[in-house]
């Protein structure tokens, strides 16, 4: 295991920050003309592609599962949750997505409770009562402002959640590279075969866009699991909420979107229970 280095694991999470960032910018860009599936099909295949140059330093080993089937799923379910982010980014603000997004904690947590008989401490409570009082905020039910697109969103960072419960099992026993490897394996014949009929020929200036976003997804991936091994999760947790500002401004300067105080408000709350669930949980161990 890796000795604790803050400053690097501040680092590692700053570049995992970037690149989701990045990745957003890159999907509203080809969102142009390019529909769902022939995006994360052109993702996928740059993820694969940086896995197998990868393979002569690592070898195939790491590659070998005996838990297909969990791999099959996990890719699914992030496949789902991928299908839900593209969909919300051409709809909402990116401040927004990425606010909705943080949610992803609180659907873990009843998940886990769910799936893996995990039981709900009093940070899962807090966390559980703020995150959704912080959905609320957001989604201004009965609001005129509200979008259909913003529950897509919160589908979506359901389906994460099943992702992240999965990795966790997986991770137990298989290597990172092994989780993308078939990840990357199990989602290409779905997306291509639902890209074709709507397929638009990439363009030159569409190429660097599908580099950023499959490049994108194996350096955030491989950063926040870096940062996760080098820092306490207090340290993480706080550093990746820094994506709502940065992608705030992002959308404010390219896309002249408006900077609404409703999400900065609800992620601030959806914030401090993670943050407070997650710091409980570090006192504990």
């Amino acid at each position: 295991m890796l000795n604790q280095n803050p400053l690097r694991a501040a680092l590692w999470m700053s570049g995992a920050v970037l690149s989701f960032s990045f990745m957003a910018v890159a999907v509203r860009e080809l969102l142009r003309h390019m529909e769902v599936f022939e995006i994360l099909f052109l993702r996928t295949l740059v993820t694969l592609l940086l896995v197998l140059a990868a393979l002569p330093s690592t070898g195939i080993a790491p590659l070998r599962t005996r838990l297909f089937w969990s791999h099959f799923w996990r890719a699914m379910m992030h496949l789902g949750g991928q299908v839900c982010w593209i969909y919300a980014i051409a709809a909402l603000t990116l401040a927004t997505v990425f606010a909705i997004e943080f949610t992803m904690p609180v659907w873990v947590a009843l998940l886990a409770l769910l799936v893996l008989g995990e039981r709900l401490n009093q940070g899962r409570v807090v966390m559980l009562i703020l995150g959704l009082a912080g959905i609320a905020i957001i989604l201004r039910p009965g609001a005129g402002a509200f979008h259909p697109a913003a529950l897509v969103m919160v589908l979506g960072s359901v389906f994460y959640a099943g992702n992240m419960i999965m990795t966790k099992r997986l991770s137990a026993t298989d290597a990172p590279i092994s989780v993308l490897f078939w990840m990357s394996v199990v989602q290409i014949p779905p997306t291509l075969a639902t890209a074709l009929p709507h397929w638009v020929a990439p363009q030159l200036s569409d190429l660097p866009w599908a580099v950023v976003i499959g490049s994108g997804s194996f350096i955030a991936h491989y950063s926040l699991t870096r940062a996760m091994k080098l820092g306490d999760a207090t340290l993480v947790v706080p550093i990746d909420f820094l994506r709502l500002p940065l992608i705030a401004v992002i959308g404010a300067l390219m896309y002249a979107e408006p900077l609404e105080a409703a999400t900065f408000v609800g992620a601030a709350v959806i914030f401090a229970g993670t943050y407070y669930s997650v710091a409980r949980e570090t006192r504990r161990a």
